[in-house]
């Protein structure tokens, strides 16, 4: 947990109903994999921003602070995610700015070869895939993910690496099992064996945990969903290598060849994701005595791994007097218990129910979780597990081990009363 006093009350107070549901009243909120609680500036940011008639590119005051603020957003997001080139961008969504990256890599790399991506991978980065790579004569390749640990290796992609490999995709983490892939080492493996391929990363569960690195990942293009990382809906924020970037794409005719924006962008999406990257630098400053910005946010996202691990360690082996859900009858935690790649979330089964019967119960006592069923979201993990639904319990930095106890209570409730 987080050592400092006071540190995990200072940290809920920067979000929004963190413990209060508007609609519901009371509740703990374990549904952050489907959307993260937002920072409280960054509602007021968007609501600042959604007031001003200005348009960027003018020549007024207003214009030039709206391009400054995007400017500023642009150099906020080079340093968490520590980029040292190419370029970041706003989109529709996460999803979009997938289906657009991967679309052009595909379209735009050699010839022949093939596409290759994983089992474990969301259907944004997967179905662009294998629809483009079909549109461009490329054979799609399905890396089979390991259904033990929910997750995929560079070695499970070795077999399917050859040197003509023209794009891959890779899921950063798996927003139905909650595990992590080594983006670094997959990259490398990809790089060592067809040094020209394109490589996209779907980040969008992954980046609320932090520790973002894609100067060490070696990769061409990077996604995530900024709802999902403490921001709003309604944009999505990419960023293309040097490499990727330079490449024909969709633009304006006779438009700036490097621009990835389609029209005016909504420059409140820009601040917001400064508020992000301000908040944390802002909880480095509290975990580490840096003077370095890189270098708190770094702090940050260690710290947020570690607070994880101890809500996720709490939940699957007890807390106080409360069994953990590992050792209670009927349940079963999908990608095994004592999992290193796990990033706070714990997927799970009970035996006799559905997922909608205990995410039902679950929310009759105040706690927020999710159902994933068997569909084109989820059915790539579950179908191999012969499991229709499982119950998605995701936490983040923000939540407590008394959130942990009151789940682990209701659970338990739950169990014995089937």
């Amino acid at each position: 947990m987080f050592k400092k006093d006071g540190l995990i009350e200072e940290i809920r107070g920067r979000f929004a109903h963190v413990d209060t549901c508007p609609f519901q009243g009371p509740r703990v909120f374990f549904e952050n994999a489907g959307g993260a609680l937002t920072l409280k500036s960054a509602v007021e940011t968007s609501t600042f921003y959604a007031s001003i008639p200005d348009n960027q590119g003018r020549d007024n005051v207003a214009a030039a602070e709206l391009m400054r603020v995007i400017a500023k957003a642009k150099d906020d997001m080079a340093v968490m995610f520590n980029a040292a080139q190419g370029q970041f961008f706003v989109g529709e969504s996460g999803t979009e700015l997938l289906f657009r990256m991967i679309r052009t890599a595909v379209v735009e790399s050699a010839d022949g070869g093939r596409v290759v991506g994983s089992s474990l991978e969301h259907p944004a980065s997967r179905s662009a895939a294998i629809r483009w790579a079909g549109i461009a004569g490329k054979e799609y390749v399905s890396v089979p993910h390991n259904d033990e640990t929910g997750s995929v290796s560079a070695e499970d992609y070795r077999p399917h690496i050859t040197p003509d490999t023209r794009v891959a995709t890779i899921l950063h983490t798996s927003p139905v099992t909650g595990m992590a892939v080594d983006v670094e080492a997959v990259a490398a493996l990809i790089r060592g064996i067809a040094p020209d391929c394109l490589i996209i990363v779907d980040g969008i569960q992954h980046a609320a945990h932090g520790r973002l690195d894609l100067a060490a990942y070696g990769v061409d293009g990077y996604a995530v969903s900024p709802y999902k990382v403490f921001s709003r809906h309604g944009y999505g924020i990419a960023w293309v290598s040097d490499r990727l970037g330079a490449m024909n794409h969709d633009m304006l005719i006779g438009g700036p060849s490097e621009n990835w924006e389609f029209g005016t962008r909504d420059t409140g999406a820009y601040a917001t994701f400064s508020d992000v990257v301000d908040y944390f630098d802002w909880l480095g400053a509290q975990v580490s005595d840096s003077d370095d910005r890189r270098e708190r946010i770094v702090a940050a996202g260690a710290a947020i791994h570690a607070h994880e691990k101890d809500l996720t360690d709490a939940m699957l082996h007890g807390t106080g007097n409360l069994k953990g859900v590992a050792d209670m009858d009927g349940v079963c935690v999908i990608g095994g218990v004592d999992n290193p790649l796990r990033e706070g979330l714990v997927a799970l089964t009970v035996d006799g129910m559905t997922g909608q019967e205990v995410v039902a119960a679950l929310n009759e006592q105040g706690i927020r979780s999710h159902v994933r069923k068997a569909d084109h979201y989820s059915g790539n993990v579950l179908n191999p597990l012969g499991l229709e639904t499982c119950v998605r319990v995701s936490m983040c930095h923000y939540n407590t081990e008394h959130e942990v106890a009151q789940f682990l209570a209701a659970m338990q409730g739950i169990v014995d009363g089937r």
